[in-house]
């Protein structure tokens, strides 16, 4: 396994569950929000919703990581939010081995997350934007979809198993 890559809407626990997870395997974390360039994070926090084309460099910058640390002999964990098919393909590309972590929630309990959070440039205006992209995992995409309805330590230890 080249990757983890914890994905899902805004606001849903990916960092929170990527670090857990990163812990627990021993791994190196790389928060995919610090691979957006400045445009994409004025636009979000304008609440201008990013498109494809907003997307794909920061998806290849975030390939090229994972495959700078499978070359170097390292798997990680990521946090990517990933919402469609396409742009779960794009992290893959080249052959990476990537498995997907699909969080899952209702808004309303993503919404009330993201209303208690400070210091985060997505406002939660954006929100219905990022349900309305968001693709889930199809049955033939090397991945898993967690409810978050327990702590992130506890989902990632419901995921580490899997990795192993």
């Amino acid at each position: 396994m080249d990757a983890v890559v914890v994905m899902g809407v805004a606001g849903c626990g990916k960092t929170s569950v990527g670090q857990a997870l990163a812990g627990s395997l021993g791994w190196p974390f790389l928060e995919g929000d610090s691979f957006h360039p400045a445009e994409n994070i004025a636009k979000m926090s304008a609440g201008i919703p990013l498109q494809d084309e907003d997307r794909w460099g920061w998806l290849d910058t975030i390939a090229a990581r994972i495959a700078q640390a499978r070359s170097s002999g390292e798997s990680v964990v990521v946090s990517c939010s990933a919402l469609k098919r396409r742009y779960r393909e794009r992290l893959a590309a080249g052959g990476l081995r990537v498995l997907f972590v699909h969080l899952s929630g209702t808004r309303e309990l993503i919404h009330s997350r993201m209303a208690l959070r400070t210091g985060h440039y997505m406002p939660t205006s954006l929100l219905d934007s990022q349900f309305a992209a968001l693709e889930p995992l199809a049955a033939d995409e090397f991945g898993i979809t967690c409810d978050i309805d327990a702590s992130p330590a506890e989902i990632a230890a419901r995921v580490a198993p899997l990795v192993s």
